[in-house]
């Protein structure tokens, strides 16, 4: 971990944006329960999804909740590394 100094252009709760030091733009801070809610939300678009969609538009769709977890798996790491505790319950 490291302190850095962050622009903060909004702090509006579950969206900040703020611009991280070396970055051109800023980006909107998701929270870790929120994004573990948009994981299960994408899980279950996908399952209806699955169906109902052209195998194009499915694997678009796919994609997204891919990213999804992957930027859920890196928090979990994160937080784990640094032993802090999870903000939500893992579902199973």
């Amino acid at each position: 971990m490291y302190l850095a100094h962050v622009e903060i252009y909004s702090d509006v709760s579950n969206a900040a944006v703020m611009r991280h030091p070396g970055r051109r733009f800023p980006g909107v801070l998701v929270l870790g329960d929120t994004l573990s809610s948009l994981c299960y939300q994408a899980d279950a678009a996908c399952k209806e999804a699955r169906s109902g969609l052209d195998p194009d538009s499915y694997d678009e769709l796919n994609e997204l909740r891919n990213h999804l977890w992957a930027l859920l798996t890196h928090y979990r790491t994160v937080l784990g590394e640094h032993n802090i505790p999870l903000p939500f319950v893992d579902n199973p």
